[in-house]
């Protein structure tokens, strides 16, 4: 019985230094997107913004094939191209 006892301890305890790892790496990447996430509405214009928000309301999942319904293009990602 101590046997199993101890294999079983044995399995928690790797499985927990998995997760742990798991929720570090995942702390992280969080971070990274919350970060990248404040610079992208710092540089988008309000016009942007409120076409993001209207895009939300209408698709909860939109896709790259759904026309702008606007007729505007596509705002540049930063880094893609010039700057307006």
């Amino acid at each position: 019985m101590d046997l199993v006892k101890s294999h079983l301890m044995y399995a928690v305890r790797e499985e927990v230094e998995v997760l742990k790892e798991q929720i570090k790496e995942l702390v992280e990447k969080n971070s990274q997107l919350e970060q990248e996430n404040s610079l992208l509405k710092t540089l988008a214009s309000p016009e942007q913004l409120a076409q993001f928000q209207a895009q939300l309301q209408t698709s909860s999942s939109p896709t790259p094939s759904q026309p702008q319904g606007t007729g505007q293009p596509q705002p540049p990602l930063p880094g893609s191209g010039p700057s307006a």
